[in-house]
């Protein structure tokens, strides 16, 4: 983790030092990672000779992706069952905090202060960004912005023992995580990088934009054209490969986030898909049956996602999310992670024109 952007010209490149020792571990026999921390006695790894299911992953992985079978068994000896991912698992920020609590997290000066710089800096890469992708430098800065503060926080757990653990020891999503761990196997030998030494967050995901590996794997863009798709060191690959996951998405250029609205207090209307992540559904009318009314006129046939976000005294802030809503939740699957992406967009919007 940096906690200064610009240390990064100055100090060498973590991903390409990785790069450079992962090189030589997949060309050189496999003894060579014995340098790599075991795991102690107290802590659980994921050798293939001790779990049958690890053992059929690698074997279904060295069929089918031609990966060597011996590399992927010692890698999977020092991944290690990490308790403190299985807690995160359990309570995600976007499902226990009001909206004022979560939005206490993102929405600060600084934050809006350091996408003005960050958007400065590399201001080729988004005014690019936006003409062949059509997403706003705003949006695109604010998803780095919230995802890791544009580089500086870009998580502590490594990667192979995040997607490990939650392929192995998570029955509720242990199909999906066992899709992403085999996905970012493929994609570190690919992109020749130390599976070992690359950390994220608890769910896997890495990077400026902490794409998870399959969506690496689909949406990353060299957007420098220095031959790699490097998303942990290279902010402009971050910034381009952003753009073209929006695009690929269904962002609709022009068209904002969301739209004000008014509506009860206190009350979730019941008949409402209030706060949902799926595809803007609510008509004019189930908005004014419900007493929902938007402060913006709507297009007669356009439909939106009623937005209530909740405060400590109990009160509702009522919002309609648009199709770039719901393509922002695509990104991160919840209501609240879009609106303050929304709003810390539009900060960094009014900042930019001072």
């Amino acid at each position: 983790m940096i906690d200064d952007a610009a240390t990064t010209h100055r100090v060498a490149s973590p991903v390409a030092t990785a790069r450079r020792r992962a090189l030589r571990s997949w060309l050189l026999p496999v003894v060579l990672l014995s340098a790599a921390p075991l795991a102690s006695a107290q802590t659980e790894n994921y050798a293939p000779d001790t779990h049958p299911r690890v053992a059929a992953m690698i074997d279904q992985l060295a069929e089918h992706q031609q990966l060597d079978a011996d590399r992927l068994a010692e890698i999977m000896s020092h991944a290690q069952r990490s308790q403190k991912v299985l807690d995160a698992m359990s309570r995600p920020a976007e499902h226990h905090l009001r909206w004022d609590q979560y939005r206490k997290i993102f929405i600060q000066p600084q934050r809006v202060n350091q996408g003005v710089e960050f958007i400065a800096e590399h201001l080729d890469d988004f005014e690019r960004a936006e003409r062949e992708y059509g997403v706003p430098r705003e949006i695109i800065a604010a998803i780095l912005g919230v995802e890791t503060s544009y580089g500086r926080s870009k998580g502590n757990i490594r990667v192979i023992d995040a997607l490990s653990t939650l392929a192995f020891d998570y029955p509720p999503r242990h199909q999906f995580f066992r899709k992403e761990l085999e996905a970012y196997l493929t994609l570190t030998q690919q992109q020749h990088l130390d599976p070992l030494a690359i950390k994220g967050s608890y769910a896997g995901a890495f990077g400026y934009s902490q794409f998870i590996p399959s969506s690496y794997s689909a949406y990353a863009v060299d957007f420098n054209g220095n031959g790699v798709r490097d998303l942990v060191d290279e902010p402009s690959d971050a910034i381009g490969s952003v753009a073209n996951y929006f695009a690929e998405h269904g962002w609709v250029h022009g068209v904002p986030v969301a739209l004000p609205a008014r509506g009860p207090e206190r009350e979730m209307p019941s008949d409402l898909p209030v706060n949902s992540i799926d595809a803007p559904s609510a008509t004019n009318a189930e908005l004014r049956d419900n007493g929902v009314q938007p402060l913006v006129p709507l297009e007669r046939d356009e439909r939106v996602t009623p937005i209530a976000l909740d405060y400590a005294d109990g009160h509702l802030d009522w919002w309609l999310g648009t199709t770039n809503f719901h393509v922002i939740t695509l990104y991160n699957r919840s209501h609240l992670y879009a609106m303050a992406v929304a709003e810390l967009a539009e900060q960094i919007k009014e900042a930019l024109k001072h």
